[in-house]
């Protein structure tokens, strides 16, 4: 079985194959973890993401890390939250899968997930997160280059949800 690990913190200073970003649909930065990756990775990201042409919502693209400890960063389109009734279920779990799968092409052994679509996008935190926990699982299930997945909550509130969720956390 894969390593899942939950841990409180800054995803842009982990030594980990790839982080995923919780982007928007042009890719071109933005706000909350968003705009914390792209600072810290610095403007190659932008110029990288630029020439991706932007990404759907429910999709994901690769850049390199850049200035990051990280050597990819997997670019994945969570949806805003429309009250349930549009598909954003199956939106949120493509992000992750899409992710999932571009580590497996790239033969990435470690992977930090961000809470996708959980801030200004809204969508409901602990349905949030079981639809990550799950898919990420059945992910790993199928086989797969990815050992090591770090789900890396800001909030406390975000680290006691995923601590529920996964069986064998690492606490920082």
């Amino acid at each position: 079985m894969h390593d899942i690990r939950v841990m409180k913190g800054d995803i842009t200073v982990l030594d980990v194959d790839a982080i995923v970003n919780a982007a928007n649909t042009t890719l071109l930065g933005g706000g909350g973890v968003d705009g914390a990756i792209h600072r810290a990775a610095g403007p190659q990201l932008l110029d990288e993401c630029r020439a991706l042409g932007g990404c759907q919502t429910g999709e994901a693209k690769i850049t390199s890390g850049c200035r990051l400890l990280a050597r990819y960063v997997i670019h994945a389109v969570g949806p805003v939250w429309k009250g349930g009734h549009h598909g954003e279920d199956e939106l949120l779990a493509g992000c992750y899968r899409r992710a999932m799968d571009i580590a497996a092409q790239k033969g990435i052994c470690s992977i930090a997930f961000p809470c996708i679509s959980t801030g200004v996008y809204r969508f409901p935190k602990q349905r949030a997160a079981s639809i990550a926990v799950r898919t990420v699982r059945d992910a790993a299930a199928r086989g797969s280059s990815v050992k090591t997945v770090v789900f890396v909550c800001f909030s406390e509130e975000d680290y006691e949800i995923y601590l529920a969720l996964c069986p064998s956390p690492e606490r920082p």
